[in-house]
């Protein structure tokens, strides 16, 4: 597959026309971070925007104890880092590869004198950015007034959601970074997880979860109350 064919297939991009599409082609840096490798850190000049084309990105900021929060993780097609683009302000947070990752670089500068010249770009950025705020004002509602129970829920049930409602689900980030993206540490989610087995809610196999009783993990979520 070409390098447009590759940027075509971001949904991002996908509406965009092939004169388009060659356009970014010659604009974009394509690069490899190895597992753990830093991408950019918070306060960093933001010189331009990411899109994941294999593995995955945390986006997570980290507390004056040394705390890491996990705000975000991102997979294949999912852009990040694409608000300094627009507003000119440095990186709010930090970004790392949680395992080795190709992702495309978009250069602001050059990003910008396109968008310039094809607004149709900017459309499709903005309809990102809206469901990005979205998320994290979700996000921030869970940490903020949902217990640690709810917000597991909340967590299964999205992962259900994102693979066609399937009650089967394989969890793709580890236990300790599944905690850190809920705001809790790896032996309260471990204690939650094995209430909710005993519960009778969900079944547990290392990675796997098999949901049990939906309506009653979704009354979890939707109160946002502990067990």
């Amino acid at each position: 597959m070409g390098i447009i064919d590759e940027i075509a297939a971001i949904p991002l991009f996908e509406s965009l026309s092939r004169k388009h599409l060659g356009e970014l082609s010659m604009i974009v840096v394509d690069q490899i971070f190895k597992k753990g490798q830093e991408i950019f850190s918070e306060g960093d000049e933001g010189t331009g925007f990411y899109v994941v084309v294999t593995g995955r990105v945390k986006i997570y900021k980290v507390s004056w104890e040394g705390r890491e929060q996990i705000l975000h993780i991102f997979g294949p097609g999912e852009p990040f880092g694409e608000v300094p683009v627009f507003t000119g302000q440095r990186f709010p947070a930090s970004a790392a590869s949680i395992e080795q990752s190709r992702i495309f670089f978009f250069p602001k500068e050059a990003f910008v004198k396109l968008i310039r010249r094809e607004p149709e770009l900017a459309l499709g950025m903005l309809a990102v950015l809206s469901m990005r705020l979205r998320r994290f004002a979700n996000l921030v509602e869970d940490l903020s007034l949902k217990e640690v129970p709810g917000r597991l829920a909340a967590y299964l049930l999205y992962l259900s959601q994102k693979n066609q409602n399937s009650l089967d689900l394989e969890l793709d980030i580890s236990k300790t970074q599944l905690a850190s993206l809920l705001g809790t540490i790896p032996e309260t989610l471990s204690r939650i997880l094995a209430k909710m087995k005993k519960n009778g809610l969900i079944d547990v196999d290392g990675a796997r979860i098999k949901i049990l009783d939906l309506e009653t993990l979704q009354d979890i979520a939707d109160a946002g109350s502990g067990l």
